[in-house]
């Protein structure tokens, strides 16, 4: 996906994504990997995996690694257990996992709002064997709430993501529909309306949906859209996805806000993982 004519990559803002990309490094040297291959903006996974309230000095940490690179922090998940590995988010799984969950929602809202980060992204959770759907559907929605409103606290929006059946396979939220479908939920039930849908190109091209088509339908409910290509979730240019035509029927649909580079480099150090965009492109606007 090279510079289109028609200037596509110049016209989105793209940030990469710290826990995909660059993990080749410790966490804290990856801002500055960021910014040295040329990029203003960056987003993160819930950091700390094992931990939904970590100590204050690790939070310091992390805020001064993003200040000090001088990069922006765009997008933040709140906890969400092993991610990567078993967990696709802990708020609608009763019990610990919740609970966790809970706990964890102003302390990211507070480390959000110290670096300027204005969106917050909530992943649903897996359906857990022997309890009801329905049960963890009105836990999630509890859940939820409480995240847009402290979202809303600190002028920020709330993400709400759909995953892909064959890598998630207990995850319910695996549709378009099913992910705007939560989104209007919690706007009802909040009244604030800053809960929004995570477009994540990739994610739903291997859930077999129509992407102009929901582009066409959602981008208007759109607070965030993530990229990789398909197959294999690498650079755009590694898989068949058309992401340029994508992103540009994006603009065209009025969407203007961040495109996470959230694809895996390959056998290669991410710093070499960019050559599809060009520098000018990479920087903060």
């Amino acid at each position: 996906m090279p510079a289109s004519k028609s200037g596509t990559a110049a016209e989105q803002r793209f940030n990469v994504n710290l826990s995909i990309l660059f993990t080749e490094l410790p966490l804290l040297e990856r801002p500055a990997a960021a910014a040295a291959a040329g990029f203003g903006a960056v987003e993160l996974w819930w950091p700390w995996v094992d931990s939904a309230t970590p100590e204050q000095s690790e939070l310091d940490a992390l805020k001064k690694a993003i200040e000090d690179a001088g990069v922006q922090l765009t997008g933040l998940n709140f906890y969400a257990g092993q991610l990567p590995g078993p967990d696709r988010g802990a708020l609608s799984i009763p019990g610990a996992e919740s609970e966790k969950f809970r706990a964890n929602i102003d302390v990211a809202a507070d480390f959000a709002q110290s670096l300027g980060c204005k969106a917050l992204n909530a992943l649903y959770g897996n359906r857990v064997e022997g309890v009801d759907p329905a049960e963890q559907d009105a836990l999630a929605l509890e859940n939820l709430v409480l995240a847009a409103r402290a979202a809303d606290r600190i002028g920020a929006i709330l993400l709400i993501e759909t995953l892909n059946k064959p890598e998630s396979p207990n995850y319910p939220l695996v549709t378009a529909p099913a992910g705007v479908d939560v989104v209007d939920k919690v706007n009802e039930g909040t009244g604030l309306g800053n809960a929004k849908f995570l477009m994540d190109l990739y994610h739903l091209s291997m859930n077999g949906e129509d992407l102009p088509a929901v582009i066409e339908q959602y981008a208007s409910k759109t607070g965030h859209v993530q990229i990789a290509d398909n197959p294999g979730r690498g650079a755009p240019g590694t898989g068949t996805l058309p992401l340029e035509d994508l992103l540009d029927q994006l603009g065209k649909a009025g969407y203007e806000g961040w495109v996470g580079l959230e694809y895996k480099p390959g056998d290669r150090p991410s710093a070499e993982a960019f050559d599809w965009l060009p520098a000018e492109a990479r920087a903060a606007r």
